[in-house]
């Protein structure tokens, strides 16, 4: 079961953070619509990234990010407002 509560704090914000402190860059630096795997997310930081949002209750798969590598698609998945539809893994 997810945790609802996690779920309403994962902001954008927060996913550019996350992004870039695992891309060893400012959060300025990330182009929301080019490719993350472009800016150098590889296989093993977004394995990652998945498993740390898992831990906090976040219903996401690397599939569904893998296959919409930017950070405004993976806003769309990850920042939608509780009980909104979201990617499972």
């Amino acid at each position: 079961m997810a945790d609802t509560a996690g779920q309403q704090a994962f902001t954008r914000e927060r996913l550019t953070q996350d992004v870039a402190d695992v891309l060893y860059v400012e959060a300025e630096e990330i182009a929301p619509d080019e490719s993350l795997l472009d800016q150098g997310l590889d296989s093993i930081r977004l394995m990652t990234l998945v498993e740390a949002w898992r831990a906090e209750g976040v219903e996401i798969g690397f599939v569904d990010l893998a296959e919409r590598p930017t950070l405004d698609e993976w806003a769309e998945l990850l920042c939608a407002p509780r009980g909104a539809n979201r990617a499972r893994g």
